[in-house]
């Protein structure tokens, strides 16, 4: 007798986004850096993590790479809004704001990293949304940038496998 049901395999990236989550969850982001453990607090740190390993997949990366890491994005957004109780006509809504959320992000990192805007300003309106100590300021753009030197010395292979 045959099986009725497939098995299905991990999608693309999952262990690269599922090692983004423990990043993002890290303890130490809530406590020394101060970032809100609220639903958004949560959310700024998955989407600055995820932002960190885009860029770096732009750099070295293929399209696709790109592209399967935000599709898991996507669905883990999907997941969580639904977990909360949002209903299907909300839930889209509400993702799409999170994926243009992800985007505006990635363009601030971008920048920011790069030397053409300021980190810490960065932070404050995209991980903080506003007010923060500037001793967390100042301990989240450390982290932030030793975090992104970590994630840019991981060979390709290594972070598509899922370690940071």
């Amino acid at each position: 007798m045959k099986w009725p049901f497939r098995l299905r395999s991990a999608p693309p990236l999952d262990a690269l986004y599922r090692s983004i989550v423990v990043q993002a969850r890290e303890p130490a982001w809530y406590e020394a850096g101060q970032v809100p453990d609220t639903t958004d607090g949560r959310f700024d740190m998955v989407a600055l993590v995820t932002a960190l390993v885009l860029l770096r997949l732009e750099s070295v990366g293929t399209p696709q790479d790109s592209v399967d890491l935000t599709e898991r994005f996507i669905a883990d957004m999907d997941g969580s809004m639904r977990q909360l109780g949002m209903g299907d006509p909300t839930v889209g809504k509400q993702v799409g704001h999170m994926v243009s959320a992800l985007g505006g992000r990635l363009g601030a990192y971008r920048d920011a990293l790069g030397g053409s805007a300021d980190l810490a300003e960065a932070l404050e309106r995209n991980l903080y949304r506003g007010t923060v100590a500037p001793e967390a300021l100042a301990w989240a753009e450390a982290r932030v940038r030793d975090l992104a030197r970590r994630i840019d010395a991981v060979p390709l292979d290594t972070l598509r496998q899922g370690s940071l």
